[in-house]
């Protein structure tokens, strides 16, 4: 196992020591997530700074809407990940293979279905968003040029999850950069020198998204037999995908719900004018780095659990909880304190007015001071799901976020509509739905889990 984890990039998930294992993959995953964020963040500062307060609060707007849609497939992809690891901690390479071609085949078809299909219902879903007139039509020409790269953009998000299923974050992370480098250029050329708006730094996201997606390819082209692309290879495998979805379905209506509660706060937001929404907007690309690194740490367990549960190894799958937690605690509030610190300078690099940056900063004090509440809800569900168990976590995201985020918004803030008082729905619906998740994550360990870990305490018997 130590070979193959070398010959992938990654390493033996099975055995050793575990901390700095477990950080040596979640800070690379951290760090991609945080450079695919930088797309949709160039894509604001360079409208906000070129275009002006309009084009940014019609890049902003689109914001929770693409995320639901990513998050959806991005879930699945969690799948992926999953059975992989599982496969792997088997030492069933065969599995592993069918997994890789079933999922790179259905990625992307799904994603030239969505292009597809969002063509056709652009207008209709972005007139739900309470999107004011004079940004509707520059939201809308972004929406559809971004959604018109979904193919890749859903091929790179699954041929990640085929590395991280073997213990490799590196490799996704150095094609992203690469990429990345190649986004912020063409942003600027297709604003600055070509002068388009909107449908130009969507553009460029497409396109970068396209050349991580060909890099990829091309490294698992160049992989150790168990995860080799290979064209003729391509095929859909019925049981494979069934526990994909099975898995990772769940997993993306997690996403879903944590976007869908964002699209409902974020009409209430653009309700408050302009203003309010560039301000919003500009936080949102500050404060999500925050998420990306504890949510990092949350994958990192589903993948170290789901490789442990199929080698049928229940004490490293205890100690990977707990070292799983502390370190997520730990990065998530030494993060959030950073980005409070330098709040001011961080937003404006995307808009000089103070009246954004004074909106912005409040965004960030209320939902970074709470920001390591979220690590719960990212551990447990993370641990549930590596066992196979995905369904639970979901329905408790699903009633604590979503539930409490939409009856804050049409009672408390229907009452008082300030963007403030609309802030403290984040930190409510972060409380109740951690302490629901912990308490789920005891119940599953007692019941659902009992027969794995007695074999651990029969071991030391």
């Amino acid at each position: 196992m130590e070979n193959t984890a070398k010959k992938t990039g990654g390493f033996d998930m099975l055995s050793g020591s575990i901390a700095d294992k477990i950080l040596k993959f979640a800070l690379p995953l951290a760090a991609t997530g945080i450079l695919q964020q930088l797309f949709n963040a160039a894509d604001v500062a360079v409208v906000g700074r070129f275009v002006g307060s309009g084009a940014m609060a019609a890049v902003g707007a689109n914001g929770p809407l693409t995320s639901l849609i990513i998050s959806l497939f991005i879930g699945l992809s969690i799948g992926s990940n999953v059975v992989i690891a599982k496969y792997t901690g088997e030492r069933n390479a065969k599995a592993v293979n069918i997994t890789v071609h079933t999922s790179l085949l259905v990625s992307f078809l799904m994603g030239v279905v969505l292009a597809v299909v969002f063509q056709v219902l652009a207008r209709p879903i972005l007139s739900l968003m309470s999107i004011p007139d004079s940004v509707f039509r520059m939201a809308e020409l972004y929406f559809r040029v971004y959604m018109a790269g979904m193919p890749v953009i859903l091929l790179y998000n699954f041929a990640s999850a085929i590395f991280r299923g073997r213990g490799n974050t590196r490799t996704p992370l150095i094609c992203l950069a690469l990429s990345g480098i190649v986004n912020v250029g063409l942003n600027v050329f297709f604003v600055v020198a070509l002068h388009m708006t909107v449908e130009g730094v969507a553009l460029a996201t497409v396109l970068s998204n396209l050349i991580s997606s060909i890099l990829l390819l091309v490294f698992l082209s160049k992989e150790e037999e168990a995860i080799r692309f290979r064209f003729r290879s391509l095929r859909i495998d019925r049981k494979i995908l069934h526990q994909i979805v099975r898995i990772g379905l769940p997993a993306g209506f997690q996403g879903v719900v944590f976007s869908v509660s964002n699209i409902v706060l974020q009409a209430a937001v653009n309700k408050l004018g302009e203003t309010v929404m560039a301000g919003s907007s500009a936080a949102l690309n500050i404060e999500i780095f925050a998420f990306f690194l504890l949510n990092a740490f949350g994958t990192a367990c589903t993948t170290f659990i789901s490789a442990n549960y199929g080698a049928g190894k229940p004490d490293r799958c205890r100690k990977i909880l707990v070292i799983s937690l502390i370190q997520d605690l730990i990065c998530t509030v030494v993060m959030a304190a950073v980005l409070l610190l330098f709040a001011r300078q961080l937003l404006s690099i995307f808009n000089g007015e103070p009246a954004v940056i004074a909106i912005g900063v409040t965004r960030m004090k209320i939902i970074l001071a709470f920001e390591a509440v979220n690590v719960l809800i990212e551990i447990f569900s993370g641990w549930m799901r590596g066992f196979g168990i995905s369904f639970l976590p979901s329905m408790v995201c699903m009633i604590g976020i979503c539930g409490v985020r939409i009856t804050y918004a049409y009672t408390v803030f229907a009452h008082n509509p300030t963007f403030d008082t609309l802030m403290v729905a984040y930190p409510l619906s972060w409380a109740v739905t951690a302490a629901v998740m912990v308490i789920m994550a005891v119940v599953v360990r007692r019941k659902s889990l009992a027969g794995f870990f007695a074999k651990h305490e029969e071991a030391d018997a």
